[in-house]
C-alpha cells in the first residue's frame, strides 16, 4: 500500500512552510499515518532527525525506503516527552500534528470510523486498548452518554439519542455501525442526516480514544520540547480541536484566559504565526474532501527566560 492509497495529506505545502525546516533540525510528526508529510519532511533534512508517532499498527508498512534519519516510534503522542528522552532527545526544532483520522481508517468499513460502511462499532485508534465504540454504546449509563454526545458532538437532542440508545440495547446489543444508525437516524433534521450521524460518530471516537485530552497532553509537552523559536504546526478538523489549539497559542490556557506579568506581557509559552488559522484552497478542496473542513494554526516558541 502506497502513502497515496492510505492518506493524501492536506495542505502539504503550508504545513512544510509553517515548519521553517532547517537542514540539520530535528522535527517531528505526531501523526505519522500515511507518511505524506513525513516523507515531505525529509526532502529538507540533510543531517537533521525526523522522528514520527503512530499507534496504528497500519501505519508501519508505510515507513519503507525513509531511511536513517527516521524513526517510527509506535506510541500515542500525548507521550511524546517521554519517548524522545528514551531516544536521547531532549530538544526539537518543529512538532507536526495532522489530527482526526486518515482516509485509510474510515475506509476501512471494519475499523468502524465511518457512516458509510457496515462494521464493527470499533473507532479504536489504538487496536490493543480495551474500550471500544460498542462498550460506549452498550455499557454506558445514559447520563454518560447524554454528556458524550452534548460534549464531544456538540448535539442539542444528546438526551433522546442516549435515551433510544439504552432503550433498544435492553432487548439486543447495538454492534455494528449500520446498527447505531438504525438506532438514531430518526433524530437528524430534514435533509441533515449525514451531518448529524458524522456528529454522533465524532462524539463516540473522541470518547473511545481521549482524544481532546490527548491533544492537550501534546500541547503542554510542546511547549516543554520545544527550542526557542521552534515551530508547532497542528491541524484541526473541528471546533472542539481548533478551539484548544487556539486558546493554547494564544495564552497559554485551554479556556483561552489571559494571564500577564508585571510589566502587562502576555505569559505563554507560543506566539501565533497569524490570528486566523490557515485553510485549503478551492482547487484541494476538490481534490481532496477531507480539507474542507481543516483549520491549519502555526505557533513560534518564546523564550522560557
Amino acid at each position: 500500500m502506497v502513502a497515496s492509497e492510505y492518506h493524501v495529506p492536506v495542505m502539504l505545502k503550508e504545513c512544510i512552510e509553517g515548519l521553517d525546516i532547517k537542514p540539520d533540525g530535528v522535527y517531528v510528526d505526531v501523526t505519522f499515518g500515511g507518511g505524506g508529510h513525513t516523507r515531505e519532511m525529509l526532502k529538507y533534512l540533510e543531517r537533521g532527525k525526523l522522528f514520527a508517532f503512530d499507534q496504528d499498527p497500519d501505519a508501519k508498512r508505510n515507513t519503507e525506503g525513509l531511511g536513517e534519519q527516521f524513526t517510527l516510534i509506535e506510541a500515542n503522542f500525548r507521550f511524546l516527552k517521554k519517548y524522545l528522552r528514551l531516544h536521547g532527545i531532549k530538544k526539537v526544532d518543529g512538532i507536526l500534528a495532522d489530527l482526526g483520522i486518515s482516509s485509510h481508517q474510515i475506509d476501512e468499513g471494519a475499523r468502524g470510523f465511518s457512516i458509510r460502511f457496515d462494521g464493527e462499532l470499533d473507532m479504536r485508534m489504538d487496536q490493543e486498548a480495551e474500550k471500544s465504540a460498542k462498550v460506549v454504546v452498550n455499557e454506558y449509563s445514559e447520563e454518560e452518554l447524554v454528556q458524550v454526545f452534548r460534549l464531544y458532538g456538540e448535539l442539542r437532542n444528546a438526551r433522546q439519542i442516549a435515551q433510544e440508545i439504552v432503550k433498544v440495547r435492553a432487548s439486543k446489543a447495538i454492534e455494528t455501525t449500520t446498527e447505531l444508525v438504525d438506532v438514531i437516524r430518526k433524530f437528524a433534521k430534514r435533509n441533515a442526516e449525514n451531518k448529524f450521524l458524522a456528529l454522533v460518530f465524532q462524539a463516540l471516537r473522541i470518547e473511545v480514544n481521549d482524544e481532546l485530552e490527548v491533544l492537550k497532553d501534546l500541547l503542554e509537552q510542546s511547549s516543554e520540547v520545544l527550542n526557542e523559536n521552534g515551530r508547532l504546526v497542528v491541524m484541526s478538523y473541528h471546533s472542539l480541536e481548533d478551539r484548544l489549539v487556539k486558546n493554547y497559542l494564544k495564552s497559554g490556557k485551554f479556556e483561552g484566559e489571559v494571564e500577564k506579568d508585571f510589566y502587562g506581557n502576555l505569559i505563554r509559552p507560543f506566539k501565533p504565526l497569524k490570528s486566523k488559522p490557515l485553510v485549503a484552497s478551492m482547487d484541494e478542496i476538490a481534490l481532496n474532501n477531507r480539507a474542507r473542513s481543516a483549520k491549519l494554526r502555526i505557533g513560534i516558541k518564546l523564550s522560557t527566560q
